[in-house]
């Protein structure tokens, strides 16, 4: 045994044996080889009791050496009782988080890298844009020219300025360092906030606007709600010709509160239709300007504020969305 409280124990034990032994022999010679057995006995079911142990901790020692080299594998079947079981199962539980964290944090890793690279191509293009149109602007005499140019770059600004903020909401919700209230709300006094700033576009493209919602209350933060309302309408906006509709009706059940948004624009392919709500996706039907980031960010909120969104169409015939206020959150 390496172990020096084991090397003491063993002589202590040693040491008894034998005085207990001559003692017993000075009286009795059956008593002494009694005694002796006993003791020699009871020290082998020690040191095969304490290597069996010492062999466990071994174990768990190689595997915490396998876990700091980066392997998470462990193969635990032991679920008898006593100390060390118990902290080998705790050990198991510690390393199996300790696995998902670092799974987490690679994906985030794969995640930011991503949205890097798409944040980096979006702005890419109206900054390019800007470059080149500020330098025609340097030779051109013009005025009417010059004009057009400028309202051009202030176009690709007001993108690049929504983008940016747009992306900076999507971060902080995403860390998680909003905190959002916790309030009763009016969906009717929501949707109403949330068509102001569409009406006079509605108008001047000659998109008539239905609007059949009922009434009902929910918890959440009216301010980011808004907000992601304001994305779907402009998506179905964007999405229909002049002379269409948009239609704003809710359903009540037991289970949940619902608002269905519903236009009868170009629709959504079949092969779009499970991508509309991932970051920077470009569909087949997408609008011009369409960056493909609100519908994403719609999304994002109505998953902080507990709700569920998803969607429904036919190319050619319209698309609708229906969102989710559950009456219980589990």
């Amino acid at each position: 045994m390496i172990n020096k409280d084991i090397k003491i124990i063993l002589i202590l034990s040693g040491f008894l044996t034998i005085v207990l032994s001559v003692i017993c022999f000075i009286f009795n010679a059956t008593c002494g080889i009694l005694c002796l057995f006993l003791g020699c006995a009871v020290t082998a079911v020690f040191l095969f009791y304490t290597n069996k142990r010492y062999k466990k901790l071994r174990e768990l020692n190689d595997y915490l050496s396998l876990v700091c080299s980066g392997n998470y594998d462990l193969n635990i079947n032991d679920n008898t009782e006593g100390e060390l079981s118990i902290l080998q199962n705790n050990l198991y539980k510690v390393i199996t988080i300790l696995q998902t964290q670092k799974d987490k944090l690679a994906k985030d890793k794969t995640s930011l890298s991503d949205s890097l690279a798409d944040i980096s191509h979006q702005i890419k293009t109206p900054l390019t844009s800007i470059m080149v149109l500020t330098d025609l602007l340097k030779d051109e005499k013009d005025e009417e020219k010059r004009a057009e140019f400028l309202s051009v770059i202030e176009n690709q600004l007001d993108k690049m300025k929504w983008l940016i903020i747009t992306l900076l909401k999507l971060s902080k919700l995403d860390a998680g360092t909003i905190e959002l209230k916790n309030e009763n709300q009016s969906i009717i006094q929501v949707i109403n906030e949330s068509l102001t700033p569409f009406l006079i576009s509605l108008e001047l493209k000659n998109v008539k606007l239905i609007n059949n919602v009922n009434d009902f209350s929910f918890k959440g933060d009216k301010n980011w709600i808004v907000e992601a309302f304001e994305n779907i309408i402009k998506n179905c906006l964007e999405h229909t010709d002049g002379g269409g509709e948009i239609c704003i009706s809710s359903k009540t059940t037991n289970i949940y509160d619902s608002i269905f948004i519903s236009d009868n624009g170009c629709g959504i392919s079949a092969e779009d239709l499970p991508h509309i709500f991932e970051r920077f996706y470009y569909g087949k039907n997408n609008a011009k300007n369409s960056i493909g980031i609100g519908l994403a960010l719609a999304k994002t909120i109505f998953e902080k504020e507990h709700a569920n969104i998803r969607a429904e169409s036919t190319l050619g015939k319209g698309t609708t969305f229906e969102i989710r206020f559950y009456k219980a959150i589990v």
